[in-house]
């Protein structure tokens, strides 16, 4: 879709989901305008997903999704522009308008926040992850050292955000919390500030008040510096009910700062280390129980959980799994899901006859290729289920498969193509690289070749 037609796109959704009246807020992910409506049920979800410029539509987690594409993040700007909302998502709204949304369960909302925390900086991250791909076969060419300027200068750039991440969380959570963000970056930045680091690390440690302070360091971490940031907001809006207004600019922060970063290092911190370690565990249960069980079950119905909207309650976990541990095994089976889908948008194009779905198949294709699936789950798996189920069994076999080689993600990433070079151990390349890439063409050809036999018997031209 060209630029210039963004705005007219922007016009006919916003109408489409009732006009700016209904709009409370709306953000984006990746590859989604995510709205939070007055009244979810004005939109007619045919007249939306009907609009040119549109993929798809799902209403999920009290949330209107309308999927647009890679390029939602400058169509964005355009809805915001045509329903009147500010540049952090909110519309100028009375706050009685909001007691209208309907409530989501706990759980809904727990991992809506989590997921706002982290959204922002998927991008950087996967961007990072190919950097370090990329050094390592550079370095196993021998075209650079790990001691070269070169290097050091470029993993830098490839691991700053993964080592300062409570500080870059911390200010997004500051927005999602409302509160100062720049207070929150700051509890981050004290959670890696490299002095208290190394004292706490020296033989005997520090103490705060007589209290000994735990030794966990919290460079590479989510949760810590999520859950300080939530205290910090109470703590704000607290301080500012008791503080004369003449002297909140300064003493706000500065209550908020002398209180929640000792309580982050004495309290938070530990508690919510042990708590992302104990999610690991049983989310790795699976896998330590039988990888080849794991990775058949995931590599199978990811895309379906994806569809269902219950991967928000993974994704933390497993992007914890990775920062803590540095390898995933759960998020190296993950990516072949995107692989089988491929396969089946390209089995759906060689054998259909319809010239317009044969043009929709090879799109999907592409573009699932390039890490984005909503093109192929919304306009070819979903209205055929049968479909859906021949990129199940392509996923599942080439997950069992991979699980049981015992491959591995070693880096934030895309999918598709730019899943590969997080698949490389920074040690070298082995199982976790050679495995994905031919597991992810076994997934891509079995999905094709099932594809092309259903799609046989039902994608007659009507």
């Amino acid at each position: 879709m060209a630029k210039e037609d963004y705005g007219q796109l922007a016009k006919e959704v916003v109408e489409a989901v009732g006009g700016k009246e209904n709009i409370i807020s709306v953000t984006n992910c990746m590859t989604r305008l995510r709205f939070v409506l007055k009244d979810d049920s004005v939109p007619d979800k045919e007249q939306v997903g009907a609009i040119k410029g549109v993929k798809g539509v799902m209403n999920q987690g009290g949330q209107y999704q309308v999927i647009i594409g890679t390029h939602v993040s400058e169509v964005v700007k355009f809805v915001k522009k045509e329903a009147g909302v500010s540049e952090d998502g909110k519309a100028d709204v009375n706050k009685e308008d909001y007691h209208i949304v309907k409530k989501d369960s706990l759980w809904n909302r727990f991992f809506k926040v989590i997921s706002c925390c982290i959204m922002p900086m998927i991008g950087p991250m996967i961007a990072g992850g190919i950097l370090k791909g990329i050094l390592v076969i550079l370095t196993t060419a021998g075209v650079l050292t790990n001691t070269d300027g070169t290097y050091l200068v470029l993993y830098a750039a490839a691991d700053a955000l993964l080592y300062f991440m409570p500080i870059i969380v911390g200010f997004t959570c500051g927005k999602v919390f409302d509160c100062n963000p720049y207070t929150t970056a700051t509890i981050g930045a004290a959670l890696v500030y490299p002095s208290l680091i190394s004292a706490i690390a020296a033989e005997g440690g520090i103490t705060f008040l007589h209290i000994p302070i735990s030794t966990t360091t919290y460079a590479n971490t989510l949760f810590p510096i999520i859950l300080a940031s939530f205290v910090a907001s109470k703590i704000e809006k607290l301080a500012k009910k008791i503080l004369p207004q003449i002297i909140q600019l300064m003493m706000v922060p500065t209550v908020v700062l002398a209180i929640v970063v000792p309580l982050s290092y004495l309290v938070i911190g530990p508690v919510m280390q042990y708590v992302s370690n104990g999610l690991s565990t049983i989310v790795c249960g699976i896998f330590a129980f039988s990888p080849i069980l794991g990775g058949l079950l995931f590599g199978a119905f990811w895309q379906m959980i994806v569809l269902l909207g219950l991967h928000a309650a993974f994704i933390p976990v497993l992007m914890n799994n990775l920062l803590t541990q540095g390898s995933d095994p759960i998020n190296a089976v993950l990516g072949l899901t995107v692989w089988a889908l491929a396969g089946v948008a390209l089995g759906y194009s060689l054998r259909n006859k319809n010239p317009e779905k044969r043009s929709a198949g090879f799109g999907s294709m592409a573009s699932a290729l390039c890490g984005v699936t909503e093109p192929a789950i919304c306009s070819i798996a979903v209205p055929n289920m049968k479909l859906f189920a021949c990129a199940w069994v392509g996923g599942g076999i080439a997950g069992a498969i991979l699980g049981g080689l015992g491959g591995k993600l070693y880096a934030m990433a895309g999918d598709g193509l730019f899943r590969i070079p997080a698949m490389i151990n920074p040690n070298g390349l082995d199982v976790s690289f050679y495995g994905f890439v031919a597991c992810a063409v076994l997934a891509f050809a079995v999905s094709a070749v099932l594809a092309f036999i259903v799609e046989g018997k039902t994608g007659k031209v009507k």
